[in-house]
């Protein structure tokens, strides 16, 4: 490749990743999970759109695969343990035996009525088992809903990934229908020894954060995602479910007392939506929109006998023991959106092979897109219907960083060093132009909000927050007031803004006001 070609080919990607993220942006607005304007933008890039050639299944496959690894990496990191343990039986059984009913149930009605040969037909019933907890919240993420409700259809879409490509993977790499004690046997040894890996990682990775100091704070998220990816990678080597390990990896350095977890959250958060958004515009290139339109009676049929018989089956047989109220698991039935792993999945049977593969791709998109679309904006209104949400029903507090650019504000760090003339004087003395303010003082470890009369002392890392207009001139009375004290103005102190022996104050970045 040469530079020219580089250059091209980053233009073309920088283009692509904002129009994803202007269609995320779109997508919460109108209420639909984003995975579907990511498709179109793949689709709209796509040969029979602006010409991008994208046909490597292989390619695909493995690029999808480490897509999904860094997803459920950042799936396990933003779960609450303490919220997941109390339902891990429930979500446990949704994710195993409600795939394998599920996976049964739809292959039955793909054979008896669209006359596919059982292979083929238990191939797309294991492929569209899996759902996708990142399609539902992206719509349900304003609704008043139960914690628990919420926090099992999350839990199992957590769970059930691994299962579900476990089948896939036998359903493409085995010559015939294999029998139910190997399939039952190479579930459990994935499960088992990819869960152990993915505990054990994490648990390493705990220790080893915990106890050894890194050069920069950004390395910390780094090293948190590479433990994960480490998981997933071990696991895979040795035949295990790398999918598990890693949920299971990030669910461990996510609950665990870490340095910087706001900073490690976030990070993780946007390689999520990174993978998410590669992801999905790569399949849009993957499919060919001509062969589209031959898919769409089969995926009706196999998507309506999913969500109306599939999915409520799954959902009664494993939440009765469970004493689930019926109210709860019609909504929980109707929530089992699909979204990146059964496209993704379906680039196995591809890459093996299998006949009518390619048949399976284009029916498996068509699904995916078309009961997004029937249950994403209906979501709501099943949720009002059956009673899971109410007018008093206590919502889920939401608390976000803001972006301080849509505060217009900005954002200063100062430390008070030995010798400052800082040193004594108290938060009114210093005078700083309005609207500055000091938000916080971190003193011996400890934080404090200050008032008029706190007096600083040497040592003490103040965070303030101001308007961008006044920014200067706060930075230049924080300058003269370290160099001659309160009375910096009469001893005709102005506050230069530079000085040879004074680094200037910076957004995000402590210096030192002498």
């Amino acid at each position: 490749m040469t530079l020219s070609e580089l250059y091209v080919m980053l233009l073309i990607g920088g283009t692509v990743l904002l129009a994803s993220i202007a269609a995320a942006r779109a997508a919460h607005r109108i209420g639909l999970p984003s995975l579907l304007l990511f498709l179109c933008v793949g689709l709209v890039a796509g040969e029979d759109g602006l010409g991008l050639r994208f046909d490597d299944a292989q390619l695909a496959q493995a690029l999808g695969a480490a897509a999904l690894a860094l997803i459920l990496v950042e799936g396990g990191l933003t779960t609450q343990w303490s919220d997941v343990r109390r339902l891990l039986a429930p979500a446990g059984v949704l994710a195993t035996v409600g795939v394998a009913i599920s996976v049964v149930v739809t292959a039955a009605g793909a054979h008896w009525l669209l006359g596919i040969d059982w292979r083929l037909a238990l191939l797309i019933g294991a492929i569209v088992s899996s759902t996708d907890a990142a399609a539902v919240f992206s719509v349900l993420r304003a609704l008043p809903l139960p914690r628990k409700v919420s926090v099992l259809v999350e839990a199992e879409s957590g769970f059930n990934d691994a299962p579900t490509i476990i089948l896939v993977l036998l359903f493409s790499t085995t010559a015939g229908l294999p029998g139910p004690l190997p399939v039952v046997g190479n579930l459990l040894f994935q499960l088992v020894v990819g869960g152990v890996l993915g505990v054990v990682i994490g648990r390493l990775g705990v220790a080893a954060l915990r106890h050894i100091a890194l050069p920069a704070t950004g390395l910390y998220p780094l090293a948190t995602v590479g433990f994960g990816v480490i998981a997933f990678a071990a696991a895979g080597a040795l035949g295990a479910s790398g999918i598990i390990a890693a949920y299971l990896s990030g669910l461990v350095l996510g609950n665990a007392k870490l340095p910087h977890r706001a900073a490690t959250r976030s990070f993780s958060e946007g390689v999520g939506w990174l993978a998410q958004i590669g992801l999905f515009v790569m399949l849009g290139l993957l499919v060919d929109p001509t062969e589209l339109p031959s898919a769409i009676l089969p995926a009706l049929v196999v998507g309506l006998v999913l969500l109306l018989v599939a999915r409520p089956v799954s959902v009664l047989l494993c939440l009765l023991p469970f004493r689930v109220p019926w109210r709860e698991q019609v909504f929980i039935s109707w929530a089992g959106l699909r979204g990146a792993v059964p496209i993704v999945l379906t680039t196995f049977p591809v890459v093996a092979g299998v006949t009518g593969a390619r048949d399976a791709l284009n029916i498996v998109f068509v699904l995916v897109v078309l009961f997004t679309l029937l249950q994403g904006p209906t979501l709501p209104a099943v949720a009002r219907w059956t009673g899971v949400t109410r007018p008093d029903t206590l919502r889920e507090l939401q608390v976000e960083s803001a972006p301080l650019d849509l505060l217009d504000a900005d954002l200063l760090t100062v430390s008070v060093p030995p010798g400052s003339k800082l040193h004594g004087v108290t938060v009114a003395e210093l005078r700083l132009p309005h609207p500055t303010v000091v938000s916080l003082v971190v003193r011996d470890g400890a934080t404090l909000v200050p008032d008029r009369e706190t007096v600083l002392r040497a040592g003490d890392e103040l965070l303030l927050i101001t308007a961008p207009q006044v920014r200067e001139d706060a930075e230049r009375r924080l300058r003269a007031v370290g160099r001659r004290g309160r009375l910096a103005r009469w001893l005709g102190e102005p506050g230069a803004p530079e000085s040879e022996n004074l680094l200037p104050v910076h957004p995000g970045k402590r210096q030192n006001a002498q």
